[in-house]
């Protein structure tokens, strides 16, 4: 196997500046988003509890989110391995590495699914619940955020050769391809 591309956005980007086009797109996703929502449910109640049980819900988005990157890899039946650590001794978090290659189709899927398994339910839920439609618009509004560096794996996933093997690597991803026998 030879390796095509080795695909690290944070080194490419730079972290910083992933971690602003991550702010802006998820500020940008709520504007959008809020209004048809709210012209949608006009003159329906929000329903307020407080800004406690948002900050619990937001606090534990992330940890969702990666959750959702490894739902696929146990649907296929893949090994990994789950690392779990508590950060700044109060944030719970975790990592995960795949302990095998995967194909072209399954890191696709696995890039996009927090926002088959998030953002979609969440946005459909606030059709259903008028009276949440402000709290799921901002959960689904973060995740947007949270997706913006799978977005960026995912266009490079995507421009990839068809028959390649995508492994993990310490901070990004080797695309390989076979070797052409001569």
């Amino acid at each position: 196997m030879n390796c095509w591309k080795t695909v690290n956005i944070n080194k490419q980007f730079g972290i910083n500046r992933v971690y602003l086009m991550s702010f802006l797109t998820g500020l940008l996703s709520f504007l959008v988003l809020y209004l048809p929502f709210s012209i949608l449910h006009g003159t329906h109640d929000v329903r307020d509890h407080g800004f406690l049980p948002l900050l619990v819900i937001l606090f534990f988005l992330p940890s969702m989110h990666r959750l959702m990157h490894i739902l696929p890899l146990l649907l296929f039946y893949k090994r990994i391995r789950v690392k779990f650590k508590i950060k700044n001794r109060f944030t719970p978090t975790f990592s995960y590495q795949c302990k095998s290659k995967l194909s072209k189709q399954t890191s696709i899927l696995i890039a996009i699914a927090p926002t088959f398994f998030i953002t979609l339910p969440a946005l459909m839920m606030s059709v259903v619940f008028p009276g949440y439609f402000a709290y799921l618009v901002i959960f689904a509004s973060v995740n947007i955020g949270l997706s913006f560096s799978d977005f960026l794996y995912l266009n490079q996933f995507i421009r990839a050769p068809r028959k390649c093997v995508i492994e993990n690597a310490k901070e990004g991803y080797d695309i390989l391809v076979r070797n052409q026998e001569i």
